[in-house]
């Protein structure tokens, strides 16, 4: 698809220049990439109802375009009426054209469709990798509303190659990621 190849064209002729000006990086090679993004959706209500588990998994297949997968409870915890092996999430992993792809659509499509959306969090992990939470599948537009029988979040990770905060957080705000505060050195 050409806009799959407009992001990776765009992080090679527009982003990389910037990141080398902006950490006086002596190769390309040090410039940070975007790995992959895990997008992964726990569903505590599962336990009780096992459709919701199938339900997550066709959406998030339907929102990414790659096939998601059921994951499963590691140990048993009583308190919580959880048995090993038990599914109680859905989780999907992007890479390569279908990574930009979703993160393009993320960053144009579904982040305005937030009701008072101000920025997102620039809170990175201390490696350099993100994750951002979203309350509700809805803002997606692949998502048809009136099949929707219980509104579901997601917490959506982006993996980089960057070693500081900094370099990640460069990387994301070049890719159009929406910070609140964007932070000037």
């Amino acid at each position: 698809m050409s806009n799959t190849a407009n992001l990776k064209k765009e992080y090679q002729e527009r982003i990389v220049p910037a990141l080398i000006k902006e950490f006086n990086y002596s190769s390309v090679m040090q410039v940070p990439v975007l790995k992959k993004i895990v997008i992964n959706q726990g569903l505590g209500a599962a336990v009780a109802d096992k459709k919701l588990v199938d339900v997550a998994v066709q959406e998030l297949t339907t929102i990414t375009g790659q096939k998601a997968v059921a994951t499963v409870s590691k140990k048993d915890i009583s308190n919580f009426k959880l048995r090993k092996k038990m599914p109680i999430g859905a989780m999907v992993t992007l890479r390569r054209e279908q990574m930009y792809e979703f993160l393009e659509r993320l960053v144009r499509v579904a982040l305005p469709r937030i009701r008072d959306f101000k920025g997102i969090e620039s809170k990175l992990d201390g490696r350099g990798n993100y994750t951002l939470g979203i309350q509700e599948q809805i803002i997606f537009p692949e998502i048809n509303i009136d099949n929707i029988t219980k509104i579901l979040g997601m917490n959506i990770t982006f993996v980089t190659s960057a070693q500081t905060d900094e370099e990640g957080y460069a990387l994301l705000r070049e890719f159009g990621l929406p910070f609140k505060n964007i932070k000037k050195d």
